[in-house]
């Protein structure tokens, strides 16, 4: 069975989420069309950005109900991501906090997707 490889996000606008993505993760997309963007990443992993108001898209559902995670080794790679982000001007929706797994923090993007920095549970 092959392993996932993508996560992909539904966003309004894929040049504008592209731009906060390459931000976030300190690298150029692979490739930025109108209605869709990608990163690629050396562990495999692939993270698209696809515009609702694309021709082809469908999607029976709305909101944001999932979040992508940056698992770090310690509590201060998650303080040091969470004030590099702040001084680049990446909304914070929960600040620094520890919850039962640990030190942690909650980002968004554009379009309201969640993004958490947190350590592994021991």
């Amino acid at each position: 069975m092959p392993a996932p490889n993508l996560i992909l996000l539904y966003v309004d606008n894929p040049e504008v989420s592209a731009t906060f993505y390459e931000t976030l993760f300190d690298q150029a997309p692979a490739n930025v069309f109108p209605t869709y963007a990608a990163f690629a990443f050396e562990n495999g992993l692939n993270v698209g950005l696809w515009s609702t108001k694309s021709k082809d898209f469908v999607s029976g559902g709305s909101g944001h109900r999932s979040e992508m995670s940056f698992m770090v080794q310690d509590d201060d790679q998650v303080r040091a991501l969470h004030d590099r982000w702040r001084e680049k001007g990446i909304p914070i929706e929960q600040d620094l906090h520890e919850a039962v797994f640990g030190l942690t923090f909650v980002a968004l993007d554009p379009d309201g997707h969640r993004i958490r920095v947190c350590t592994p549970d021991e």
